[in-house]
């Protein structure tokens, strides 16, 4: 399997935009159909993180808001696992005798997602009509650091990719869990299950 870090953010940028157009759904296959699952919660999570600050649609809408934000967060971090996955079992990293990365190619794909979804909304404040001129300039010198922390983002994981094909560099995946959405690991859910179970 061929990892192409530039196709892979550009294909975030394509899907940023066509989402806004149509109803978002993720329609590859393969790595592709991993990256847009993963893209898709944070499409999702982008706009309920907005209806959340919201504070005009009284306390039902923000709450569901919440409900979604933390199931599209799991999912999104359950899909970047599941890129991992797919990339060890193409590329065989190294167990150990080369540098290990702190971050693995579905962390920094995962990044990268957001920072598309950064770039294409920071680009509609750069065009506001409504806005002011001072708050388009504002936003245009956001967009260009945006920009290139995508570009900067993107050939650390090319680079990345490239050393783990080479057996220069390795990587860990220990897929991670949100303790705070395990019943079993939850505080404030295990505690209050106790008190409302069965006497």
């Amino acid at each position: 399997m061929k990892f192409d870090a530039q196709e892979l953010a550009a294909r975030q940028t394509d899907l940023t935009a066509r989402w806004h157009q149509v109803t978002p759904a993720a329609s590859g296959e393969g790595f592709v159909r991993l990256l847009e699952e993963n893209h898709l919660r944070n499409f999702a999570l982008w706009h309920e993180e907005d209806i959340a600050r919201r504070d005009d649609l009284g306390f039902e809408a923000v709450y569901r808001a919440k409900r979604n934000i933390d199931r599209y967060n799991q999912e999104r971090n359950n899909f970047a696992e599941e890129m991992d996955k797919a990339v060890v079992a193409a590329l065989a990293p190294p167990e150990s005798g080369c540098p290990r990365n702190s971050e693995t190619p579905g962390m920094m794909i995962d990044r990268l997602s957001i920072l598309a979804l950064k770039e294409f909304h920071m680009h509609e404040e750069t065009v506001r009509s409504e806005a002011t001129a001072a708050h388009r300039e504002k936003c245009g010198e956001k967009l260009a650091r945006i920009r290139r922390q995508r570009a900067d983002l993107t050939g650390c994981l090319a680079d990345l990719l490239a050393d783990v094909v080479a057996q220069r560099r390795t990587f860990s995946a220990y897929f991670q869990f949100k303790m705070y959405n395990d019943p079993a690991l939850n505080p404030q859910l295990y505690r209050h299950a106790a008190k409302s179970g069965p006497a």
